[in-house]
């Protein structure tokens, strides 16, 4: 889980010098770091996000070298037919 950090006294004395009620101050901290941490939950990547779409990248490429081999496979046949019909 991603977070982010808040002084949240800070804020609150900050909004009160400004002259705003502290049972308001407080709600707007609380619901200010709540925000921000559904904000960094959805858009931020954990480790377990990055590793599963590592295991996943690499399950591709395994799958592209896969298919390459029977590429060259089909090119090397292909190649030594037209040989070998112009050796004729």
């Amino acid at each position: 889980m991603a977070t982010i950090t808040l002084d949240t006294l800070k804020f609150v004395e900050k909004l009160k010098s400004a002259g705003i009620a502290e049972e308001h101050t407080k709600a707007e901290a609380e619901a200010l770091v709540s925000a921000f941490s559904e904000a960094m939950d959805s858009q931020l990547a954990t480790k377990a996000d990055i590793n599963r779409l590592e295991r996943e990248l690499k399950a591709d490429i395994n799958r592209v070298e896969r298919e390459m081999l029977v590429v060259k496979w089909m090119v090397g046949l292909v190649l030594g037919g037209i040989v070998a019909l112009v050796l004729r």
